[in-house]
């Protein structure tokens, strides 16, 4: 392996007037396992970079966090009025009021565009090389056309523009409408029998480019008319039913125990189809669509005892009453192996706190090795359990060397009442809702056992394309079409497909329509970044939920930041801002 240094001079360039607003972006040394010697090095070379660079991406505090606490999915107040105010941006967000200077759009959108140009950087670096007969130069071009087109259409989600560039000695054209769908489409059918037919998930490929393909039909409608209603036209429906058909028959099967997609050991999955790989190939590798939510009381890997949560993002509670509704009387634990997997094993006589609190609690424990020790997955509500640090900061152990696993104390927020970490259902951005502890939190990806603190070195994949939304695609598109009974198939397939845990295998449906498709895709792909996505298709953007009252349709857009239209001024009409802002 060798480090790859890329300038950040160079790559800022390359867009010019449209991003001057990156200037102050972070560049780090990336230890590439793409890296490799002589002319294959200068292949390797140009693509780390790019798939390194979506890690910042897909960073909690970009666009990960941009969808999340845009959508009723999740929300994050002003911890103990001390945490994650960070000016108020996902407040902001969450509430629709965002303007153009709004940072978690602003940080978003500096990271989607220097992605983009280091895509177009490394075709040209590619190009000569192709021409000069270096092996796999040619499929490593092709590859970073379907990136561009991947990037785009994050792009055309968020802003409702696509940039075609094709020489960093040339401007951007900015793409709006059903031009940039069309760009975007053009773009991955170049490239569909090209690209690489390897089903490696770290690397975009023939499979990925049918997906992206799938998704860009299926929201093609929308980013048309992004502020209409959307007019879902057959002939795109065909073309989503086409390419899940290829995928569904292809050579990826949907995963029995549904929390191994987000396990440390996922990458080898059958049905992940593009992912952010993470097996020890970059040098700050991260946990945080992990630890994000997860309480900062808890110690996930005792371990590692510096290993913590941020008490972040909570779910919204009509993202929980989604479930509740679904399932009625049954809690939705036991009716669907989705909503919550217990590693957590608390003897059956520690189980009843009645009369236990931190005062009293010395012996109310149970031991574990810490290597064993797993917080729980899913959603997690109530009082957890975990690891309990003495006054000097040491994990507290059994005599025989294990670890004591208590009711965790809740010591961000409790001050001198002290007690335990309790998500209760009830958060908000009020002074009591907002508290550490307040909501019921996602703990969908595993710790990694690799991982050497809180934040860094996991080894578990950030999933961005599965065969579980391919289901879901296929069967939206068949409803649209018309087809309710396979589009009832294909739920029913996926639901009936968790089957690892058979008590909690969710049952078949009777019956479909959009609405159920909307709280089923809702089910199997929260946390994935998804939600604001569906939301806006499904004509559910400007509902009122938890803290968001406003329902104008031009925050289906995010403002484009005023940094960069500021930026490109000297290009007259080059950067429009979006309505509403």
């Amino acid at each position: 392996m060798k480090n790859i240094l890329f300038s950040k001079k160079l790559s800022l360039a390359v867009f010019l007037l449209a991003f001057f607003g990156c200037t102050d972006l972070e560049e780090e040394v990336l230890d590439e396992s793409l890296t490799g010697t002589g002319e294959a090095e200068v292949v390797s070379g140009s693509l780390a970079p790019v798939y390194g660079n979506l890690r910042y991406v897909w960073q909690h505090t970009k666009n990960f966090g941009l969808q999340e606490v845009a959508s009723d999915e999740g929300i994050l107040p002003y911890r103990g009025g001390t945490d994650w105010y960070d000016g108020g941006k996902f407040i902001a967000v969450h509430q629709h009021l965002m303007t153009a200077s709004n940072g978690l759009v602003k940080d978003t959108w500096d990271y989607i565009t220097l992605s983009l140009s280091r895509a177009v950087i490394a075709i040209e670096r590619l190009t000569p090389e192709a021409e000069a007969g270096t092996a796999n130069a040619q499929s490593a071009i092709n590859e970073m056309i379907a990136m561009k087109a991947y990037l785009n259409m994050l792009a055309l989600d968020n802003w409702g523009l696509a940039f075609r560039k094709n020489s960093s000695e040339e401007i951007s054209e900015i793409l709006r409408g059903a031009e940039a769908v069309d760009y975007i489409e053009s773009e991955l059918l170049s490239v569909l029998d090209a690209v690489s037919t390897d089903t490696d998930p770290g690397r975009l490929n023939n499979n990925s480019v049918k997906a992206l393909l799938a998704r860009l039909y299926l929201n093609a409608a929308v980013y048309r008319d992004p502020y209409g209603t959307p007019d879902f036209q057959q002939e795109d429906m065909d073309k989503v039913i086409q390419y899940t058909d290829d995928l569904i028959s292809g050579p990826y099967a949907l995963s029995e125990e549904y929390f191994e997609l987000f396990n440390d050991d996922n990458h080898d999955n059958p049905e992940l189809i593009f992912a952010l790989d993470q097996r020890g190939v970059l040098q700050t590798e991260h946990s945080r669509w992990a630890y994000w939510s997860m309480s900062g009381d808890q110690v996930p890997r005792p371990e590692v005892p510096s290993s913590r949560g941020t008490d972040a993002v909570a779910a919204t509670p009509d993202f929980y009453q989604t479930w509740v509704d679904a399932y009625g009387e049954v809690d939705p634990a036991d009716a669907d192996a989705r909503f919550f997997q217990e590693n957590t094993l608390i003897p059956e006589e520690l189980k009843d706190l009645t009369g236990v609190n931190p005062s009293n609690d010395e012996d109310h424990y149970y031991c574990i090795q810490a290597e064993d020790f797993q917080v729980d997955r899913g959603i997690l509500r109530g009082i957890i359990w975990g690891p309990r640090k003495d006054e000097s900061g040491n994990i507290m152990t059994c005599d025989d060397g294990t670890v004591r696993i208590y009711p965790v104390i809740n010591r961000r927020t409790s001050g001198s009442d002290i007690r335990y970490v309790d998500h209760n259902l009830q958060v908000d951005f009020t002074a009591e809702g907002s508290l550490h502890n307040t909501g019921h939190r996602f703990s969908k990806y595993q710790f990694s056992s690799t991982g050497t603190n809180c934040c860094n070195y996991s080894s578990v994949d950030l999933v961005l394309i599965r065969l579980g939304e391919i289901y879901l695609m296929r069967a939206e598109a068949k409803l649209r079409n018309g087809d309710i009974a396979g589009a009832l198939a294909d739920i029913n397939t996926l639901r009936t497909s968790r089957s690892a845990r058979p008590d909690q295998t969710p049952e078949a449906l009777s019956e479909i329509d959009l609405d159920i498709l909307f709280r089923e895709a809702g089910f199997e792909l929260y946390w994935e970044g998804f939600r604001r996505n569906y939301q806006i298709r499904f004509g559910k953007y400007e509902d009122s939920w938890t803290e968001k009252t406003d329902s104008d349709v031009n925050k289906r857009l995010f403002p484009i930041p005023q940094q960069a239209i500021d930026g490109a001024s000297s290009e007259d009409g080059f950067l429009v801002q979006n309505p509403g802002y």
